[in-house]
């Protein structure tokens, strides 16, 4: 099976069954057999579809009625209509040709649809965009970055929300910075190495990448992180091996640091996951602090555990449990918990453009209900003048500030400090430092 073969695989069952395009495409890659450069190729495809698609639909717009293709015939144009417009190394024909098959295995006579349409395509590109007035409104600018970014429009409303809490800037200069950031979400990420600074250096794991043929530069925001090119599959580079490092967006680097752990302390990570941060918090404190990763997935614990093994670490203890249920195995005095709380996602859309067509408004406020519950629940198990950092990979107001606003509130806890991240710097993440007076 071809790299473009699997990415319309994968890019049906996102579209039709509201599948994880990231876990997706791993199953699909894991059996594929494709060599290195094809599986970039596929990953390529997917997500750059996923990045650009209301983009893509409008390009394709001008030439055919989408909403009368049969679906795969759609997914195959899409494709193939990414390759035309953004993919200067493939050859035209090669797209064309591939789209084509596609499309004959739906029906005999959609071949030639198919062929047209992409014909006309290359001959005549994107529709160009038309130019804004200089007094234009945010409405008519939102209405544009919308289907030149292919963000829907809820989202960019969520987005200007948050960029106006954080700014008393004029209105043309709140403006332009959401253009700014949503242009931003729909870039490709950096990969980004969290140095194990128990096993390595930053000189000295730098080094040795460049050695094996990556590009290595410095991440301006936090001093573990490095950002990445031309890496591969870290999973098959030696020192990701020999537990030097592994994968951590710098803001969620950021979030390990802000916590401030210290050594030889009692530390819960609520929501853990597959232990990102519970790694980092136990390479910040040296090992030696005792650390609960707490998560109601085995699954992803047990990732966890791997991951801890390969960096060295025997400070984690996983423990699956609600946290919200009083009988949970964990302590009741933690003198720092950390709680990187489920939330919509739309902070990490570089990483995972699939959430902007799965996610719908309603998800915000149930959500945020959620969170509230966990805040409470995880804050009985702080000792008296512990802390407890609150993080989500969102921007939304409603998961952020005024999340923490209503539980500082109802908590009375302190908030000591509040920073958000932004792309393209790194994700979007917002984060709370509070503390328990007694």
């Amino acid at each position: 099976m071809s790299a473009r073969e699997i990415a319309r695989r994968v890019l049906e069952r996102v579209d039709k069954g509201g599948a994880w395009a990231t876990l997706t495409l791993d199953a699909e890659l894991s059996r594929s057999g494709l060599d290195e450069r094809d599986r970039r190729l596929t990953s390529e495809l997917v997500y750059g579809v996923l990045r650009h698609r209301t983009r893509l639909d409008r390009a394709l717009a001008a030439h055919a009625d989408l909403k009368k293709t049969p679906p795969k015939v759609r997914t195959a144009l899409r494709l193939a209509a990414y390759q035309l417009l953004f993919l200067d190394r493939v050859p035209a024909y090669a797209a064309v040709d591939d789209a084509v098959e596609a499309a004959n295995a739906v029906g005999a006579k959609l071949g030639g649809f198919a062929n047209a349409v992409l014909r006309k395509l290359t001959a005549e590109k994107e529709p160009a965009f038309p130019p804004l007035a200089p007094d234009a409104s945010l409405d008519a600018q939102l209405a544009q970055i919308e289907a030149r970014c292919s963000i829907p429009r809820w989202i960019l409303d969520e987005l200007t929300a948050a960029v106006r809490g954080e700014t008393d800037a004029t209105p043309a200069a709140r403006a332009a910075r959401v253009i700014q950031l949503a242009e931003a979400f729909a870039d490709q990420p950096d990969l980004i190495a969290r140095i194990n600074v128990r096993r390595s250096s930053r000189i000295a794991l730098a080094a040795k990448l460049e050695d094996a043929g990556i590009l290595v530069r410095d991440s301006a925001l936090v001093p573990t992180a490095l950002i990445l090119d031309g890496a591969g599959d870290p999973s098959r580079e030696q020192a990701f091996i020999d537990g030097e490092w592994t994968v951590q967006d710098a803001g969620a680097q950021l979030v390990g640091h802000f916590a401030d752990p210290q050594r030889h302390t009692k530390i819960l990570d609520a929501c853990a996951g597959v232990g990102g941060k519970s790694t980092h918090l136990a390479e910040l404190t040296d090992d030696t602090a005792t650390i609960d990763a707490a998560d109601q997935s085995a699954t992803k614990l047990g990732l966890l555990g791997e991951t801890a093994a390969r960096l060295g670490l025997s400070s984690i203890r996983t423990r699956v449990c609600d946290l919200t249920d009083p009988a949970a195995p964990i302590y009741g005095d933690y003198d720092l918990i950390v709680i990187d709380a489920p939330c919509s996602g739309l902070g990490v859309l570089r990483r995972h453009p699939d959430a902007k067509w799965r996610l719908t408004p309603d998800a915000i406020p149930r959500l945020a209900a959620l969170q509230a519950k966990l805040l409470d629940a995880v804050a009985t198990r702080l000792a008296p003048g512990g802390t407890l950092v609150y993080a989500v990979c969102t921007f939304t107001r409603a998961e952020g500030p005024d999340q923490i606003a209503a539980f500082v509130k109802r908590s009375g806890m302190t908030l000591v400090a509040e920073r958000r991240t932004w792309p393209p710097d790194a994700d979007a993440f917002y984060m709370a430092r509070l503390r328990r007076v007694s």
